[in-house]
């Protein structure tokens, strides 16, 4: 059972040439972040293109709870009506963020430095993740945890009047943690200093930076610096949220292992902290052109054009790369498996702790269809078959995470025997119309609930 409702165990078929436009939701990442800020600015922020997956609906409601005015008016458009930096007042119930750990890691930042307390859930998945990685630094400002055993949600925060600005250095590559430490900074007198050892996605500095924050980042030879001013009156944007590309690497990955396909993928994101798939799968051999490269609401986008590559090679992917990819080794394990020879992933321990174990889950889902595995707490070796070689016929367990199912769903298109999953109902967290979306384009998918 998934947290949103009854499983749809489904089951994906070896299809024809997929071919069309794969016109994909919106960034969940800037999305997420559009709304916050939204709610951090005074006056009216309007955003479009938001993806409305649950994920994001979750942070919408969290954002209402915390005192902002958000509307929905159709279509992907959005308004928020700020309340200011410290200006959230408390919520009247527990704020539930469903399955996200950006959602969730993020709100708790924003609201940490606010003299209120709130408590968080989620469903199964996220209620079994770790948050010490985000209550840690916080306690840093003085900011109160109470939570399970393990520092697991349920968790009550208890935010710190008149915080002072930190210094902090993160442990591991995390956007999540990074962006927490840098929301909770904006209502302290002072500067906050983050220090990542590798560079993460940073739509965080980005947005704050248009909403009117000041930013300064300094790339060093072995480390990244970001300086934030607190306490500044952020102002109200219009955002454009341009398509996602974890979203996209579905389509695309879909495209290369698929027989005769030909798909484009409009207006996508290609922020260069969030391409590292991309630049991996040219690597191996991938058929991808970039077309019109242009900016939307301040981040690099790009038509991208995937073809059917028979050729491509297993490689080694440099552990440095894994921030800038991190959710796409799971549909980039499937790829792998079409490819000839071995392709070997360091430096992905971050995938132990995501929505699930997904180093294990594709690990295990993977076996389960015919491709040979090794793995460590660190890395995955998938030892490819070729175009067509994956013999199928398994059923991958999704353990509750979106981007599994969606995985193996992909691998079923291209695979001699079909391919199926205990439960698809997750992808409604991230990719609500994936499935109309990929049967556009031809894909063979099938609910098997009777």
């Amino acid at each position: 059972m998934s947290g949103h409702g009854p499983a749809i165990p489904m089951t994906s078929r070896r299809s024809g040439p997929l071919t069309g436009s794969a016109r994909v939701p919106g960034d969940k990442s800037i999305s997420h972040r559009a709304l916050i800020l939204g709610a951090l600015a005074v006056g009216e922020t309007r955003i479009t293109g938001l993806l409305e997956g649950q994920d994001v609906l979750d942070t919408a409601a969290a954002m209402r709870s915390f005192g902002a005015e958000v509307t929905d008016h159709g279509g992907g458009e959005w308004s928020v009506h700020g309340v200011g930096v410290g200006g959230f007042t408390e919520p009247g119930d527990v704020i539930d963020c469903g399955n996200s750990g950006t959602g969730v890691r993020l709100i708790m930042g924003a609201m940490a430095t606010t003299p209120i307390t709130a408590t968080f859930t989620g469903d199964a998945s996220l209620r079994s993740r770790p948050m010490g990685r985000i209550t840690d630094p916080l306690a840093q400002f003085g900011t109160l945890a109470h939570g399970r055993q393990g520092g697991r949600l349920p968790m009550t925060l208890v935010g710190v009047a008149d915080a002072v600005p930190v210094r902090y250095t993160l442990p591991v590559a995390s956007a999540q943690v990074k962006s927490a430490v840098l929301l909770a900074g904006l209502n302290c007198l002072g500067q906050t200093v983050v220090t990542e050892p590798t560079a993460t996605r940073d739509h965080t500095e980005r947005m704050l930076r248009g909403f009117g924050a000041e930013v300064n980042v300094e790339v060093g030879a072995r480390d990244r610096i970001i300086t934030l001013t607190g306490q500044p009156e952020l102002q109200p944007q219009s955002i454009a949220v341009p398509r996602d590309p974890s979203s996209a690497a579905f389509a695309v990955c879909a495209a290369l292992i698929v027989e005769g396909s030909d798909v484009l993928v409009p207006n996508i994101g290609l922020n260069p902290t969030r391409a590292g798939l991309f630049t991996t799968l040219q690597e191996m051999g991938a058929d991808l052109t970039f077309e019109d490269p242009r900016e939307e609401g301040g981040e690099p986008a790009v038509d991208l054009r995937a073809r059917f590559s028979p050729g491509m090679k297993g490689i080694e992917v440099p552990p440095e790369r894994a921030a800038s990819m991190i959710d796409e080794y799971p549909v980039l394990s499937v790829v792998a498996a079409f490819a000839e020879g071995a392709t070997l992933m360091r430096g992905v321990h971050e995938l132990r702790v995501k929505e699930s174990d997904r180093i294990d889950a594709m690990a295990r889902g993977l076996e389960l269809n015919g491709v040979t595995i090794e793995e460590d707490e660190d890395s995955l070796t998938v030892h490819g078959l070729g175009a067509g070689g994956m013999p199928g016929g398994g059923c991958a367990e999704a353990r509750l995470d979106h981007r599994i199912a969606m995985s193996f769903m992909v691998a079923g298109l291209a695979a001699k025997k079909p391919v199926s999953i205990d439960d698809g109902s997750p992808i409604a967290t991230s990719f609500p119309v994936f499935e109309p979306l990929m049967a556009g384009l031809g894909a063979q998918f099938t609910r098997n609930n009777g």
